[in-house]
């Protein structure tokens, strides 16, 4: 994966479901979830003159950092689940797949960039960082409907 490339693709198209100056935002090594503002952070060798995508690569190579794809909402009563980013669309999940991944109402989706490299793990955030627990969820590989349509969305907007 490219990572300076895919930062920049989701920035590019992100307007609909985030902010795009938001769009990353850093995960501790347990998972919790730290600053979104990737503009305004200093340090990391960081300098004003760096675009948005070098200062992302520049903290990236000390901190773990999460870039959202997408906004689900998943909705008990239809047992479906909303999915807002480049094209939006709902899909209909069996009840395992809403009982295992609806944890929240509303979540963002996307990737955990390791620090220091260019492995990614498919996972959930919450919309609000403000609140205690707020966390990074792997979503387990699987071939069910839910993941693959995840990994489908994802994967158009790697480049690799």
């Amino acid at each position: 994966m490219d990572v300076y490339e895919t930062i920049k693709n989701i920035r590019a198209k992100c307007n609909n479901y985030v902010e795009p100056d938001l769009v990353a935002t850093i995960i501790d090594d347990n998972g919790f979830m730290g600053s979104n503002n990737i503009s305004e952070i200093t340090g990391y060798g960081i300098s004003d003159e760096d675009s948005y995508e070098d200062r992302f690569l520049k903290i990236l190579k000390s901190e773990n950092i999460f870039i959202s794809c997408g906004m689900l909402a998943f909705i008990p009563m239809l047992n479906e689940c909303d999915i807002y980013s480049v094209g939006d669309e709902t899909i209909k999940i069996t009840q395992d797949e809403y009982d295992e991944n609806a944890k929240e109402k509303e979540v963002f989706f996307g990737i955990l960039i390791e620090k220091d490299t260019q492995n990614h793990t498919v996972g959930l955030i919450d919309l609000c960082n403000c609140k205690v627990g707020s966390c990074f969820r792997e979503i387990k590989k699987s071939e069910k409907g839910f993941y693959k349509k995840i990994a489908e969305i994802i994967d158009k907007m790697i480049i690799s």
